[in-house]
């Protein structure tokens, strides 16, 4: 079996593999004639879902839509266990000389729920509907997508570009592809409420607040799903999901902290699983720009870093499993910097506050969190407190909260987060760039070297440009970055594959049609 991964290659060696792998089938299905699927399992998910994330167009900056979108959809190409740029609809790709032109191959035989193939035309379609995270970022660089026959598509691009690939099918939405002419029939509305894609679950119902099922497609591509039938019930409160997990009712269940998930280790049957992810968090001071605002002084956003006590809050809500970094890019991700490890150190923070003419502290407003994380918040907001910086919890459920982040609608304040796939270009380019679609104001400084990166094709200079904008980030102060998540899992008895771990810094379950019920 062939493998592609371009992961630490240079674009010479992604030419050579590209020409090697043109006109080969990678990932060849073994699913046509294999046993049938059967039985159910069960995941007990910690959010609301939300029906904006059965629609790969838009996809946020962050981890979640992942979790229906594995199941539901399938990309041109995707991470997968080993291969975190795996050849899935694309069978192949080649990349020009001069960089300016992408050719892809559409892999023959897939095809969507609806028993329609997946064509180039497919492909185009849902790049240019494309309006999720980072979707200025990667248009303005594309002149033109061409359709020379039903399965090639050619990206060409205005201008030299090294993250063409990196943002087109692993930090965005775009190189998820849905059916162009059901979408066109049913509207960009009736397609949330009856999503077809081209992944190795189909849509059979959604109700909110409370469950979405999806059924196993016969069809896929890649092989025949095991379980028939996979069942994703919300149960917000942890207290309630391990109780369910315990009764059997849920198969797998997500984010289990602290003394809960002691517990939960501790039952005979049951098994903890904790996922370093690339999801790192993050308190961001929105209100730094504003010259009337305390944050406004460096002092202040140094004072704030300084009151956390990091490694209390990780033995204590992730049993000591997330990595304390200082960074709010994954430290696996390519091109990411090592800045100084975070300190806590209260008594100097109160000296800061005094030095920026705060000796008695100051009312800091309102900290703005995805209520799934609000333990997280809490914790960071009493250590605050501790050294005078007074500040009132605001959580939101989490499709609220993004969008809130994301339109620019909230202050003082915000505990954000992302776990979307990518590198530290991508990560910046969300959440540091001016422009980025989480970005409240931006340093001139920063914003020169990050176009200076975006065109540099020697990856030696690039990594030390893009090495430069983060400790710029940290000089700035611009977040005190919190930590990179241990999600902490737990799987039932019937569960054989969980699908947790096998993609690096995925914290959810896996490819699904790699998924079995115990003793299968």
């Amino acid at each position: 079996m062939v493998t592609y991964s371009v992961d630490g290659l240079s674009r010479r060696e992604i030419l050579k593999i590209s020409a090697v792998l043109a006109g080969t089938g990678v990932f060849p299905s073994t699913g046509f004639g294999a046993a049938q699927p059967e039985g159910q399992l069960t995941w007990g998910v910690h959010i609301s879902l939300a029906p904006t994330w059965f629609d790969p167009a838009e996809t946020l900056g962050i981890t979640t839509p992942l979790m229906v979108m594995f199941a539901l959809h399938d990309a041109m190409v995707k991470p997968m266990p080993g291969h975190p740029l795996a050849p899935c609809l694309a069978e192949s790709w080649t990349a020009s000389e001069d960089a300016l032109t992408y050719e892809f191959v559409v892999r023959a035989g897939a095809k969507f729920h609806n028993g329609h193939d997946v064509t180039a035309e497919d492909v185009k379609f849902s790049f240019e509907r494309y309006r999720g995270t980072s979707h200025q970022a990667l248009k303005e660089r594309v002149a033109s997508v061409e359709t020379p026959d039903p399965r090639r598509v050619r990206f060409r691009l205005k201008q030299p570009w090294p993250d063409f690939l990196t943002f087109y099918v692993e930090a965005t939405g775009a190189g998820w592809i849905v059916p162009k002419k059901y979408v066109e029939r049913v509207g960009e509305e009736g397609y949330k409420k009856a999503p077809v894609g081209a992944g190795p679950y189909k849509f059979v119902s959604f109700t909110p607040g409370l469950a979405l099922t999806l059924e196993a497609f016969d069809q896929y591509w890649r092989k025949t799903p095991s379980v028939k039938r996979l069942v994703f019930k919300v149960i917000p409160d942890e207290a309630t999901r391990l109780v369910a997990l315990k009764r059997g009712e849920v198969d797998i269940v997500y984010l289990m902290r602290g003394e809960l998930a002691e517990e939960l280790g501790r039952t005979k049957g049951l098994t903890l699983k904790p996922i370093v992810s690339k999801a790192t968090f993050w308190l961001y001071f929105a209100d730094q720009w504003d010259p009337r605002s305390p944050w406004h002084d460096q002092r202040v956003r140094r004072a704030a870093s300084l009151a956390i006590d990091y490694e209390t809050m990780n033995r204590a809500l992730t049993l000591g499993h997330s990595k304390i970094t200082g960074s709010i890019i994954p430290y696996f991700f390519e091109f990411y910097w090592q800045p100084p490890v975070p300190t806590y150190d209260p008594a100097k923070a109160k000296r800061l506050l005094a030095e920026a003419g705060y000796p008695k502290g100051f009312d800091a407003g309102e900290y703005n969190c995805d209520s799934s994380y609000a333990d997280l918040a809490e914790a960071v907001l009493n250590n605050l407190q501790q050294v005078g910086i007074r500040t009132k919890l605001r959580p939101l459920e989490r499709a609220a909260f993004f969008k809130g982040y994301a339109e620019k609608g909230l202050k003082n304040l915000i505990q954000g987060q992302s776990g979307a796939f990518g590198n530290a270009a991508t990560r910046l380019e969300a959440f540091v760039a001016k422009g980025g679609g989480y970005v409240y104001g931006n340093y001139s400084d920063i914003d020169a070297l990050f176009q200076e990166q975006a065109s540099e094709l020697d990856r030696a200079r690039r990594a030390a440009t893009l090495h430069k904008i983060q400790q710029l980030v940290h000089e700035h102060a611009i977040y005190a970055p919190l930590w990179q998540q241990a999600a902490i899992n737990g799987i039932g008895p019937r569960v054989g594959e969980s699908g947790l771990g096998p993609i690096l810094g995925h914290a959810y379950s896996s490819p699904y049609e790699d998924v079995t019920l115990a003793g299968k």
